[in-house]
């Protein structure tokens, strides 16, 4: 990602309020560009020629010219009122959707206006380098007990699912899907939809309040049989457009998508969220203390894993607050990050509806340098498992100054597993819960490392300690049969009412295992 790089600090991790950062940014060197500021350019229509640089080209005029809202008043009553499941329920007639009459592997169902989905979406198909507009016909859809109505041309569609035939399989199955704001959905080969990743986000959890870029055009390549779905996606919002060139590569465990995308600032921008995702976290073995449920848990998103610049593997747990937490982790050159499910058995569930276990794990990893800035995380008070209450990014330090141009690219892992990396030489957090301490409000808590390293000659020396309060405790507990370490320690908050607990494992000035940190709260 090209960012001013005229700053030298050193790399630092800390926890704060995101707020506080980008105070004394610097500004984004400014792009020159032409372009009729009374007028947007068109969108480019049909046998229009799509070449590499069309779609930048465009959001990069756009973002001279006026911003535009999209119509949505004009949804027809009959698709507005519809429930989730009644709005789901509408499929593409047998044979209707795009490439359905092809051998390539891929078939691509539009996605029309309706229930919470009112933002209109272009979408084409490009072939041999051409625009071809996907056309509305309401007999192109199966919608039982209803009658579709007659919807007016570039106003029929939200978005797109992309069904894939993975390697191996007989039938197309689930893979994609691009829906609201500028919001998709990837899946590896027999999982449920989960997270949802964000192309860009803009002043998330700010004072001001945050703005939505909308994905207005979307143009997808025919692919070639066995070959990666390229979707080119523009998106756009009162302070900005976004032109991103974006790869789908279906897998059997592991789906990929590579981003090239490029933001245009129509105004200042001091609060950009680049990579971001968000999933759903109701309760878990860290926080069951609200919680009377007779499952085990309830989430579609564990923990938040960042490789930080310096090299230090962390694994912050997630949890449903009381109050609203915001917290950012402070690098400079991230190897990654991601929101990961590492739970992957039915009994660290037990829901025979949801099946949280099949739901992917999002790495995300740069391509180029990300430079200054933070690893947002937010979390928010929810009282519904539907809730996509939490939501990390990357927010980059220096500012976009009006008129300036932003590239980055990053390659996302949708997967089965553990995407996050981590060499033979360092554990991995595999477990950690939370109960009631021996007295009072102490809170005691377990955190099970877990790796062949742990069991290695040397003695094991553990680096705990909390901001606020105080350690009363702390044991440990091997079990060599699971290559397990636990660490069980008490904490007593006596009248605060948080504390930043931070546990790492080293042998000698060795790091072991990844770094454990946890935001405790009453």
């Amino acid at each position: 990602m090209t960012i001013d790089a005229g700053l030298s600090v050193a790399p630092t991790r800390r926890t704060l309020l995101v707020g506080t950062l980008g105070a004394a940014a610097g500004l984004l060197p400014a792009v020159a560009r032409a372009a009729d500021p009374e007028k947007a350019p068109a969108l480019p229509g049909s046998g229009e020629a799509f070449e590499a640089g069309t779609l930048t080209d465009l959001a990069r005029a756009r973002a001279a010219a006026p911003y535009v809202a999209p119509k949505v008043g004009d949804v027809p009553a009959v698709l507005k009122s519809l429930s989730r499941e009644g709005y789901e329920a509408i499929r593409p007639a047998e044979g209707r959707a795009v490439w359905a009459d092809r051998d390539i592997g891929y078939v691509l169902e539009p996605l029309l206006r309706g229930s919470i989905f009112e933002t209109p979406v272009a979408l084409s198909i490009v072939e041999n380098g051409l625009v071809q507009p996907v056309a509305y016909d309401k007999t192109a859809f199966a919608a039982p007990g209803l009658e579709l109505p007659d919807l007016a041309v570039g106003a029929a569609f939200s978005g797109f699912r992309l069904r894939a035939r993975f390697e191996g399989a007989d039938a197309v199955s689930n893979f994609a899907l691009f829906q609201g704001a500028s919001f998709f959905r990837l899946v590896a080969e027999g999982q449920d939809f989960g997270i949802n990743a964000r192309a860009l986000a803009l002043r998330p959890a700010d004072s001001r309040g945050e703005e939505f870029p909308l994905f207005r055009a979307l143009f997808i390549e025919t692919p070639a049989p066995g070959q990666p779905v390229v979707v080119h996606a523009l998106a756009e919002s009162e302070s900005a457009t976004a032109a991103f060139k974006i790869t789908l590569t279906a897998g059997r465990d592991v789906s990929t998508a590579s981003i090239d995308g490029t933001v245009f600032a129509r105004s200042e921008l001091d609060h950009i969220g680049l990579g971001g995702m968000q999933g759903s976290y109701l309760f878990g073995p860290l926080d069951r203390n609200r919680v009377d449920d007779l499952r085990a848990a309830a989430f579609s998103v564990e923990g938040l894993a960042i490789h930080n610049g310096s090299g230090e593997p962390i694994w912050r747990p997630v949890h449903n607050p009381e109050a609203l937490q915001v917290s950012a982790f402070v690098d400079r050159g991230p190897k990654g990050f991601g929101l990961m499910q590492r739970a992957r058995a039915y009994d660290d569930f037990e829901d025979d509806r949801r099946h949280w276990e099949q739901r992917p794990s999002l790495w995300l990893e740069p391509l180029d340098d990300w430079n200054e800035g933070a690893i947002a995380l937010l979390e928010i008070p929810s009282d519904s498992e539907l809730n996509e209450n939490v939501f990390a990014y990357w927010r980059p330090k220096a500012k976009l100054a009006k008129g300036a141009e932003m590239r980055f690219q990053c390659r996302q892992h949708w997967s089965k597993g553990w995407p996050d990396p981590l060499p033979p030489e360092i554990a991995r957090i595999r477990d950690s819960r939370c109960g009631h301490g021996s007295t009072g409000n102490r809170r005691l808590f377990a955190v099970d490392f877990e790796g062949d390293v742990l069991f290695q000659p040397g003695e094991i020396d553990v680096d705990l300690g909390a901001s606020t309060g105080t350690i009363t405790r702390q044991d440990r507990f091997r079990y060599p049969d699971r290559k397990t370490l636990r660490i069980l320690f008490e904490l007593d908050p006596g009248g605060e009412r948080a504390s930043e607990l931070r546990l790492a494992l080293r042998r000698g000035q060795t790091r072991v295992s990844e770094t454990w940190l946890f935001r405790w709260t009453p």
